[in-house]
């Protein structure tokens, strides 16, 4: 039959979500599975994850290193425009979809298969921005979201599938934490999360100490960016991900870059979500320091609006729209003389700018003065402040003549 699902590429991350999403499209569709992983920085999460795979019914893995490439791609275009959603999320999740789904359909490609799976429950964000992905990549390839489809009402019904057919499942119903790491972050929801009265627990954080446990010491470090990209920590070149991952152990050891927030779903509900962005905290936080030096008024000031809508183009999936694609091009085009270096000092959770440099500065201190220069004529102030003001007098003085 035309329709009939011949092969499947399982976004397998060996979770309990898609180790039971494994075993269930083997038992529902009678086909062969692909399983296949992106190694995006997960670390010791991948151990043993192939292994897993072939137990729980993989007919095929695939397990692809793309750290370098998800930095380099995806979170340095996203730095680049100082993405952040709703003035809190670094988008760490939202920036990984795209990549994974591009990846799983050039393995579908790859396999023969003609058909794709998540995990991402019907509730979630997530559904949404593998589908896009998939939909922009190809557009004739059936999508499998077994979330929407199965019975199972939530992951307590996946723990007792699991351990039925013998399955090993990293959570209990005990402690049933949902997480997604990556070299950008990670996050956590589900469980006592759900109640947003409920501090987080301090044995759930992974890639940070609480500040309060943080050294007693202040840690300082200079970045240098070229382009708006960050190239090198305390004067050593480095690739994307090894940057990343060394800014992460830094931050990390310093209690940077925890958040506890409740979100807006692009499906319309309300999410509460944890998470821990070391290392990205401290790049944007350098990154915009050197901006205030290296970018016009009028042009920080315009890319700035805009800044919200592309982070929600983001968040909402639409990595792969023309949209995104145009905004990213406007954005990298202001970042052509973000160049120069940025000292920071990072003591318990806080991370401080203490200074600037750049050949490309349009700072200079000549001007800015408050001493005697050759640039600025006081007197024309005068003038200034009568045009700009004028709209203020005229407003008052027709409001006094109406009294």
């Amino acid at each position: 039959m035309e329709n009939e699902i011949k092969k499947i590429v399982l976004a397998y991350s060996g979770g309990l979500d898609t180790s039971v999403i494994l075993s269930w499209l083997k038992e529902t569709y009678k086909c062969p599975v692909v399983a296949y992983a992106a190694d995006l920085g997960q670390g010791e999460e991948l151990d043993g994850i192939q292994k897993k795979a072939l137990e729980t019914g993989a007919d095929e893995v695939i397990v692809e290193d793309l750290k370098e490439e998800f930095v380099r791609d995806y979170v340095w275009p996203a730095m680049r425009a100082n993405a952040i959603y709703e003035s809190t999320y670094l988008l760490g999740t939202s920036l990984a979809r795209p990549l994974i789904a591009k990846r799983q359909i050039m393995a579908a490609r790859k396999t023969g298969a003609n058909a794709v799976s998540h995990g991402a429950t019907g509730k979630g964000n997530d559904q949404v921005r593998f589908e896009f992905a998939y939909m922009a990549l190809e557009p004739d390839m059936k999508i499998i979201a077994p979330w929407r489809e199965w019975q199972f009402k939530g992951r307590e019904d996946l723990i007792d599938y699991a351990r039925a057919r013998n399955i090993p499942v990293p959570v209990t119903k005990e402690k049933p934490y949902s997480s997604d790491r990556n070299l950008l972050h990670i996050s956590f929801e589900g469980g006592i999360l759900e109640d947003t009265w409920n501090e987080p627990p301090e044995d759930m954080f992974a890639m940070s100490v609480s500040p309060q446990n943080a050294p007693d010491k202040t840690t300082t470090i200079e970045i240098e960016f070229i382009n708006g990209n960050p190239v090198a920590v305390d004067a050593v070149q480095m690739s994307p991900a090894v940057l990343l991952a060394h800014l992460n152990l830094i931050g990390g050891q310093n209690g940077i870059g925890r958040v506890d927030m409740v979100e807006n779903r692009y499906v319309g509900m309300k999410s509460r979500g944890v998470y821990e962005t070391p290392g990205g905290t401290i790049i944007r936080t350098a990154h915009i320091a050197l901006q205030t030096i290296t970018i016009d008024r009028e042009v920080m000031h315009l890319r700035d609006s805009l800044i919200p809508k592309y982070s929600e183009i983001i968040y909402y999936g639409y990595w792969f729209s023309p949209e995104r694609e145009m905004l990213q091009k406007m954005f990298d085009d202001t970042e052509k003389n973000v160049s120069g270096i940025v000292r920071l000092k990072i003591y318990k959770g806080n991370c401080m700018v203490v200074g600037t440099k750049s050949s490309s500065s349009l700072y200079h201190s000549d001007f800015a003065t408050f001493e005697d220069d050759q640039v600025y004529n006081q007197k024309d102030a005068e003038g200034f402040i009568r045009l700009n003001g004028l709209r203020l007098k005229i407003a008052s003085i027709l409001k006094q003549g109406c009294r």
